[in-house]
């Protein structure tokens, strides 16, 4: 039965300052107003038919909130304790090996070392593990003179290039004195390498006539966060609020730091600044973290190994949350489950039985087998515990994006738990914070991180408008310690 005046099942916001018709449950329309006097057989209560339609506390999930009282976060991050390289360059001199670092020169995380050398914090007594491909040799440094380092092997070779071609890897092991020597010269200083990001301000605002306000529908709604009444406005205010929460939590994500080049975001001005982005958790980890397709197609535990290999390599924090999309996740239940079902005779595999996969998480009861959702397990010595990230999934959220571009589509985000030290460059001192936080604008007389308030002559009058306008406001940034323990599954 036909509904005169509700408008057309769109069910997209109007982004409108005021309020039209289409917002509103009307069932008066022309002379026949049976429906106002008698109450015929209506449906009582609005169908939420996308339901809860909110994408979920991601962010209060796994971090955490800190105020910040200027226009820029700046954290730094400690680097590796042990000194390591690649591509240096070997050559014989006079039977010894002299190495050089060149302009090609890295770290192991492929930061360039320069050809001046003056960073690579290798010093006479130090020995050294020097390898190409094929071998690995032990030698002792006898002299440094910037980039070229001055060496003898322990193995006596007449050559010290015996052995070793192309370029080669080196790694400090310790170092050696004789009886009576002198201590050490010069000192290796812990390296920072600072990080910042600035906060972006997010707003959004309802607005409804005085006569509307007042007006009382048949229809019984319901707001994502409980609210419930006769009201269309307390439902259309509700979906606002919980609107504006979902941009502060994605702005988090999708976000991205302007350039300053022509014809961007950034020549936009006001009369306190310019429109200048903020580093979301995609472009952080893009940047600085680790990328990987492995869990793309069918997931096997070798794939899964793949990123194993790379928490290894880097900060091996033990435990770690997946958020992943309900494919991936499926992929993951599915590989799971075949191990465990073989575990317990169940399955062909016998080799699963020693695979290295625990789900102790689930005490290894008989029927574990036929379920098929697991939400945590254990690989080696690294705890994961998965979660279905609904705003992967929702097709008008990231669902619709992924759909889309599918070689940068995003599957999901796996985030290392407990906390990281960093030096707080305000405090002057080494603090330990979640690897991954919100940081919002907030000072003794103002708090940004999420504002709300009403102006107009509806309920506490405060203008002579005619019209109830609800506010809302957030300033904040995201903070991405650490990066390179994250991992951001791609394409």
């Amino acid at each position: 039965m036909a509904v005169a005046g509700v408008a057309a099942a769109g069910y997209t916001p109007a982004p409108m300052k005021q309020a039209l018709t289409s917002n509103y449950l009307d069932f008066a329309n022309g002379a026949n107003d049976w429906a106002q006097q008698y109450l015929p057989d209506l449906m009582e209560k609005e169908a939420e038919v996308f339901g809860n339609r909110t994408i979920g506390g991601f962010l209060s999930q796994v971090g955490a909130e800190e105020s910040m009282s200027s226009d820029q976060v700046i954290w730094s991050e400690q680097g590796r304790l042990h000194l390591s390289y690649k591509v240096v360059v070997g050559a014989d001199n006079s039977g010894a090996l002299r190495l050089t670092f060149d302009g090609s020169s890295t770290d192991v995380d492929g930061n360039a070392v320069g050809s001046s050398g003056a960073d690579h914090g290798i010093r006479t007594g130090d020995m050294l593990l020097v390898s190409d491909a094929n071998s690995t040799i032990q030698v002792f440094v006898n002299a440094v003179a910037g980039a070229v380092i001055e060496t003898e092997r322990y193995d006596g070779n007449a050559s010290g290039v015996a052995g070793l071609s192309g370029t080669l890897t080196v790694l400090v092991y310790g170092s050696e004195y004789v009886k009576g020597a002198v201590g050490r010269t010069g000192a290796n200083v812990p390296q920072f390498k600072s990080r910042t990001n600035k906060p972006i301000i997010l707003k959004d605002k309802y607005e409804i006539s005085g006569s509307d306000a007042s007006a009382i529908g048949w229809v019984e709604v319901s707001g994502e966060e409980g609210q419930n009444g006769y009201l269309w406005y307390l439902k259309a205010s509700g979906d606002t609020k919980a609107r504006f929460s979902d941009y502060m939590e994605m702005a988090m994500m999708e976000s991205v730091k302007a350039t300053t080049a022509a014809n961007t975001v950034s020549t936009i001005t006001g009369a306190a600044g310019q429109i200048g982005g903020t580093e979301g958790l995609w472009q952080a980890l893009a940047t600085r973290g680790n990328i990987s397709n492995a869990l793309d197609g069918t997931a096997t535990l070798a794939e899964f190994d793949l990123i194993i290999d790379e928490l290894d390599a880097n900060g091996a924090i033990e435990e770690n949350m997946m958020f992943l999309d309900r494919k991936t996740s499926l992929n993951i239940d599915d590989m799971l489950a075949g191990l465990n079902g073989s575990a317990q005779g169940l399955g062909t595999a016998s080799a699963n039985m020693v695979a290295g996969a625990s789900y102790g998480v689930f005490n290894n009861e008989s029927d574990m087998a036929l379920n098929l959702g697991f939400t945590g397990f254990r690989r080696g010595s690294y705890d994961f515990y998965k979660s279905d990230f609904k705003y992967l999934n929702d097709k008008s959220t990231r669902g619709l994006i992924n759909a889309t571009d599918g070689t940068n589509a995003i599957h999901g985000v796996m985030i290392p738990a407990g906390v990281s030290s960093v030096y707080d460059q305000s405090l002057g001192k080494n603090l330990k914070r979640p690897f991954l936080h919100v940081r919002y604008r907030a000072s003794n007389m103002e708090s940004r991180k999420y504002k709300t308030w009403t102006t107009g002559s509806v309920g506490a009058t405060t203008s002579d408008l005619d019209a109830m306008e609800m506010h809302f406001l957030s300033e904040r940034c995201l903070v991405v310690q650490g990066a390179n323990n994250f991992v951001l599954l791609k394409g």
